[in-house]
C-alpha cells in the first residue's frame, strides 16, 4: 500500500540534495518536514535560548537552527536579549523553507493570545457603578482613555469629563495625570467611564445659597427668633 516511511525517508534525502556546506541527513530532513507541519497546525512548541544574534537570538529545533527575531520575543519593546539565553520560552513556527534553510520562531502570537484572554477575564469581573484610580494614558478631541492597570483601559468621553461644556479633554485633563472614573457602561469588550458621574455630590453650593443645617427637634423653640439660633448660617 505505497510507499513505506523508510521509502519516504530515502525518497526526502534522494529530492534534496546538496543543502548548504552539505547534505542534510534523514534526521533533519524530517525535522524540516515537522517544522512545515507546525508551521501549518501553529501549535505551541518551547525551545531552549542557546544564542544572541544580531536582531534577535537563536535556539535549537530537533537540530535546526532557529532564528527568533527580537521583536517577536515580546509584546514590549525590548532592546536587550541577554535575559532570554538559556530561558526556555513557548513559539510557535513562523516561517519554516528548507530550501533557504531559514526556520523563524515566534512567541508573539502566543503572549498576544494570552494577554487577550487575561483582559477578557478581567473585563468579565468589572461591574457598573465601580469607581476606579487610574491614570490618563491618550487625549483625543472626542474623550481621554485612562488607563486603568491590569491591562484594561476605558473610554472618559469628552461629556463625561466636567459638568461645564469644555472644547476639548485637554483643557481639563493632561496625559499622565491620575483621576478617580466610574464605570457607566461595558459593550463589546469597552469600558465607558465618567469622571463627571463623581463630581455630582461634589459640586459647590450655587453663589448666594448657603447649606443649612437643621438642628434635632428638640433643640427647635416656637418662636421664630428661637428657630433661627437653632439654625446654622
Amino acid at each position: 500500500m505505497g510507499e513505506s516511511m523508510k521509502d519516504y525517508e530515502e525518497m526526502l534525502e534522494q529530492s534534496y540534495s546538496l543543502m548548504g556546506d552539505g547534505v542534510h541527513d534523514t534526521d533533519t530532513l524530517l525535522a524540516w518536514r515537522r517544522a512545515e507541519e507546525l508551521k501549518e497546525s501553529q501549535e505551541n512548541i518551547t525551545v531552549t535560548v542557546n544564542g544572541i544574534v544580531k536582531g534577535g537570538v537563536v535556539a535549537d529545533f530537533e537540530g535546526i537552527r532557529a532564528f527568533i527575531p527580537i521583536s517577536k520575543l515580546s509584546l514590549d519593546r525590548i532592546e536587550d536579549c541577554n535575559p532570554f539565553l538559556e530561558k526556555e520560552i513557548e513559539v510557535r513556527v513562523f516561517e519554516a523553507d528548507m530550501d533557504a534553510d531559514k526556520l523563524i520562531l515566534s512567541a508573539k502570537e502566543i503572549l498576544k493570545e494570552r494577554q487577550e484572554l487575561s483582559r477578557k477575564k478581567k473585563l468579565s469581573d468589572i461591574k457598573e457603578g465601580q469607581i476606579f484610580h487610574g491614570t490618563v494614558a491618550t487625549i483625543k478631541e472626542y474623550g481621554a482613555f485612562v488607563d486603568l492597570g491590569d491591562g484594561l483601559s476605558g473610554l472618559v468621553h469628552i461629556s463625561q469629563i466636567s459638568h461645564n461644556r469644555i472644547k476639548h479633554p485637554g483643557v481639563v485633563l493632561a496625559e499622565g495625570q491620575e483621576v478617580d472614573v466610574k464605570v457607566i457602561g461595558i459593550k463589546d469588550g469597552k469600558i465607558s467611564l465618567s469622571i463627571k458621574a463623581l463630581l455630582e455630590n461634589q459640586e459647590e453650593p450655587a453663589a448666594g445659597e448657603e447649606e443649612v443645617v437643621i438642628p434635632e427637634s428638640e433643640e427647635i423653640g416656637t418662636s421664630l427668633g428661637d428657630l433661627l439660633k437653632g439654625l446654622k448660617l
